[in-house]
């Protein structure tokens, strides 16, 4: 009685699950355009009220220009100010519950064909008959199907992801890292494909079987010797290049410093200030004491090496032409990374880092290649430094060795007069202050 129940109530949940699959489907398939039509009404509306708002500025009056769009950055359309609304993670959750009932499903599927399987079997036992399922070669063919899929899905992978994750680098030591990414990635693929193709093709050619009987076969010294002494060699090598290499990156000779060109990057909380050495390329003194409201990186500007420093929104390089970058940070941790470079170095805060490298690409070539007009080099930070963090953010442009020079001429000092008057106003100032606390005394 017991038996006859179960097996006339799990028909009945099936069918209830599978019509609840039907259903649910259904509607979250139905919800998602729905949401997509609004979300299309609201934006033709929205544009629809700009353009009105709009034709009502006058011919001659002023637009304000601005390095953001405020319109992006506020939630209801109030201004970047306006508060937040609560995060609508609906069409995410519905998603996730749907796979959740498909996958549910379909283990339910397969505990059916199971049950079908085993009652098959027994029924067989109960008659006297041997039965007909072999499940030793039932899985050597799985096993061999996977194996087949695993293989293609791992080509797949290579040949779709692979050039989304893996770009040509366009410095110089950034394409022996690639020479070296691909020379380990050659390795691990063939071994990753030999062991995979030995694992399951094993348990395929050598499926359970009453017709031989298994061969012992406990202890090999060759065989442990090579599986030994090749994967250490293979890994030696792979090391000792890795190590050779950075060392060619990270330890610069005194010469190569000195004619590389010298600029500083700064890190704060959201944004990067960039200051280029001037005609001697020796960047001056800095000392966090020394930072005001007007000399924001506390340069010494008593050293003359400082008088010739220059400003700059954006980094301009020059193509083939050997960069030094001073990395400071002046608050939390930081990093220094442009990844089309392959160059990354830390912001510490009282603690100067620096990397040397080459840029070999200008950014028009880097367009053309990419087919991408409006492609350019940026620097991000590659420490989650706080809730600005994306906006790390500055454009990086390399140029010819002549539009660089030109480009750097054009740039502002940072000792310019307006600094000067004003830290001459701020010591005159100072100095008042102290004349009247002697006074007082």
């Amino acid at each position: 009685m017991g038996l006859r129940n179960y097996f006339k109530i799990r028909p009945l949940v099936v069918i209830l699950l599978v019509c609840a699959f039907s259903v649910g489907s259904h509607a979250l398939a139905q919800e998602p355009a729905d949401s997509t039509a609004a979300s299309n009404t609201a934006a033709t509306t929205e544009e629809v009220a700009q353009a009105d708002s709009g034709s009502t500025v006058a011919a001659g009056e002023p637009l304000v220009s601005t390095d953001i769009d405020t319109t992006k950055l506020s939630w209801t359309g109030g201004g970047p100010d306006a508060p937040k609304p609560p995060a609508d993670h609906s069409a995410e959750y519905k998603a996730f519950w749907y796979y959740f009932l498909l996958f549910f499903l379909f283990c339910v599927f397969l505990g059916i064909v199971g049950k079908a399987l085993r009652l098959y079997e027994l029924t067989k036992e109960v008659q006297g008959k041997k039965t007909a399922i072999n499940w030793n070669r039932i899985q050597g063919m799985i096993f061999a199907i996977a194996l087949v899929v695993g293989i293609y899905g791992a080509y797949w992978s290579y040949t779709v992801q692979g050039p989304m994750s893996v770009t040509p680098s366009a410095s110089k030591h950034g394409q022996t890292l690639d020479l070296m990414f691909t020379v380990t990635l050659v390795i691990t693929t063939i071994v990753f494909v030999l062991t995979h193709i030995l694992l399951f093709g094993f348990s395929y050619i050598y499926a359970g079987s009453s017709k031989r009987k298994a061969y012992y076969y406990p202890h090999n010294n060759t065989v442990e010797r090579i599986w030994t002494i090749v994967p250490a060699v293979v890994l030696a090598g792979l090391v000792l290049f890795g190590f050779f290499t950075w060392r060619s990156i990270t330890e610069v000779s005194e010469d190569a410093r000195k004619a590389a060109i010298s600029l500083e990057v700064t890190g704060e909380q959201f944004s990067w200030n960039v200051r280029y050495a001037g005609d001697d390329n020796l960047l001056g003194l800095r000392n966090y004491k020394l930072t005001t409201p007007t000399n924001g990186l506390g340069i010494d500007f008593t050293d003359s090496k400082s008088w010739d420093d220059k400003m700059s929104t954006d980094i301009v390089l020059p193509v083939n032409k050997a960069v030094r970058v001073t990395v400071n940070s002046k608050d939390i941790l930081h990093s220094f990374y442009i990844p089309d470079f392959k160059a990354q170095i830390n912001a510490v805060p009282g603690m100067t880092t620096s990397f040397q490298f080459t840029p070999t690409k200008t950014t028009a070539q880097v367009r053309a290649e990419r087919n991408e007009p409006e492609y350019d080099y940026i620097l991000l930070c590659a420490k989650i430094c706080g809730s600005g963090h994306y906006n790390m953010q500055k454009k990086v442009i390399v140029v010819s060795e002549a539009e660089y020079k030109e480009w750097l001429a054009k740039q502002t000092l940072y000792y310019s007069d307006d600094v000067k008057k004003k830290m001459q106003t701020a010591s005159a100032n100072e100095a008042a202050a102290d004349n009247k606390i002697a006074l007082n005394k």
